[in-house]
């Protein structure tokens, strides 16, 4: 799933909603409409989350990469008025007013589930999985780097294909997706 959506708050609210309602998506941020074209261009997503008001003045751009990504459906998270006729661009509409079932039964519409609940998380190593539990425990690269025994190179690596695999950058994200899919216990990530 891509995501346009410059809300931290709302970006981690959708992926907090999917994720803690059992279902494992890849998603991949993006901060741009340019940016969303690229990546679309470069992987294969079925959605492609986007704010409305990122498309201001962009409507013609916006056209053309729908036309190039047929294959996409287009979900729009609107929380403030948006034009009925930009709306009717999407696919389904989330609104900051829509319940958490709501929400997961919009996107479940639109996109297929893992078969596995538990496939996102097999993708990470063992050592990956070390890196996250101390990264959510609050450790900085150089405490992982002391406390697993490897170079801060190799801990930033390990944290690259961690956001690569999970498709999710931010910490707090992390912290989420290590607590949903049983890696790092909840009363863990507290102290």
């Amino acid at each position: 799933m891509a995501c346009l959506e410059p809300s931290d708050i709302l970006y981690e609210g959708i992926t907090n909603i999917l994720m803690r309602g059992g279902h494992h998506y890849f998603f991949s941020r993006v901060t741009d409409l340019g940016e969303l074209g690229e990546l679309l261009s470069s992987e294969e997503f079925q959605v492609a989350v986007v704010n409305p008001a990122s498309l201001q003045n962009l409507m013609h751009e916006f056209s053309r990469i729908r036309k190039q990504h047929t294959s996409v459906s287009w979900l729009a998270v609107s929380y403030t008025f948006t034009d009925p006729a930009v709306l009717s661009l999407f696919s389904g509409v989330i609104s900051l007013n829509d319940s958490r079932s709501e929400v997961l039964s919009k996107i479940e519409v639109l996109a297929k589930r893992c078969n596995c609940s538990d496939s996102l998380r097999k993708e990470l190593s063992e050592r990956e999985k070390d890196v996250l539990k101390l990264l959510v425990g609050g450790r900085s690269n150089k405490e992982i780097s002391d406390k697993l025994n490897i170079s801060i190179h190799t801990v930033v690596s390990h944290r690259k294909n961690i956001v690569r695999k999970t498709g999710i950058k931010s910490l707090s994200g992390l912290a989420i997706y290590a607590i949903t899919s049983k890696i790092v216990p909840l009363d863990a990530s507290l102290g």
